[in-house]
């Protein structure tokens, strides 16, 4: 495999048991092998993602000064702006060579969370920069709880099983600028291997390449989605959930070739976590003799914190 398999959603939403089941088995599959898929006919037109992209592009154009106003202290980068090598992969201390903004969830009225989630932090410089954020925050989040509940069935739970805990979660939508590369980086990349946190990452198509994965054959491979799919992989609150079944795998963004560094990249993951009471326990259905518990019990928000701490965006 030199490429991550490509899925269709159109498969589960086509109201034809065939059809829907053949989603389940090929995104399952690829999650169990690889942990990563390319997906088509998701819910994200191209007229949202371009303009998404213009103002994502406008806004880390502006000044430092006043990027550096929208960076708020005590959020742990939470919403807002976190500016230039802040955030480091777990275990390294080279900050990645990347600057990010953060939109987070709007709750519903009758959301009923057992936490608070912090406001958004509003551009006054661009006027519809946080509008299309969360137009297609609410699109990413829409296409991930599909791909939630095929995973659900291909587990052997209820195919709503994750539609509680996902909806109303503690997700976030991060537009990500790689600015030029000016000098030989000692020891840093773009964004250093790591795991996601998160249930599952939905990815929208970079402005260019570096995106890799790490076969399980210890082979780094280039994810490289075409033009209409978004990239979607399992993060490790799934990993731990399912007791490993669903692989949460190792990837990075590697620097450009030297003749290619005076080119920015950019790219726009949304990170889909559940609420922070989700208790990531190990499902019953993936344990047995041969695949024992590997976890100790801990909440999605429990989680999320000790990993925070771990990749330098709060401290203890």
């Amino acid at each position: 495999m030199n490429n991550i398999p490509s899925v269709d959603l159109a498969d589960f939403t086509s109201g034809d048991p065939k059809r829907k089941q053949k989603f389940v088995n090929e995104i399952g599959s690829a999650y169990e092998d690889i942990g990563f898929v390319a997906l088509k006919n998701h819910f994200l037109d191209d007229a949202l993602v371009d303009g998404l992209y213009k103002e994502v592009k406008s806004f880390f154009s502006l000044p430092v000064e006043i990027k550096q106003s929208y960076e708020i202290e005590g959020l742990g980068g939470q919403r807002g702006y976190v500016s230039f090598g802040k955030e480091h992969a777990k275990g390294k201390k080279e900050g990645d060579l990347k600057e990010f903004w953060h939109f987070g969830q709007v709750p519903t009225p009758d959301a009923n969370l057992s936490e608070e989630y912090p406001e958004n932090v509003t551009v006054n410089e661009l006027s519809k920069f946080n509008e299309t954020g969360m137009e297609a925050y609410r699109m990413l989040e829409k296409t991930g709880i599909y791909v939630l509940r095929a995973l659900a069935l291909y587990i052997g739970l209820d195919e709503h099983y994750f539609d509680y805990w996902a909806s109303n979660g503690n997700s976030i939508l991060r537009p990500i600028h790689y600015p030029p590369i000016s000098k030989e980086p000692k020891g840093a990349v773009r964004a250093g291997a790591h795991g996601d946190i998160n249930l599952i990452t939905l990815l929208m198509g970079a402005s260019s390449g570096g995106l890799q994965v790490l076969r399980k054959d210890g082979e780094w491979i280039d994810a490289i989605p075409n033009e209409d799919e978004l990239v979607i992989n399992v993060g490790d609150m799934l990993e731990r959930h399912t007791n490993n079944k669903l692989c949460s795998t190792i990837h990075r963004v590697v620097n450009p070739p030297k003749e290619e560094w005076h080119k920015p990249r950019y790219s726009i993951p949304f990170f889909m976590h559940p609420r922070g009471d989700m208790k990531l326990n190990c499902m019953p259905e993936c344990v047995d003799e041969s695949n024992p518990k590997a976890y100790e019990d801990i909440t999605a928000g429990e989680f999320l914190h000790q990993r925070l701490v771990e990749i330098g965006l709060i401290k203890k």
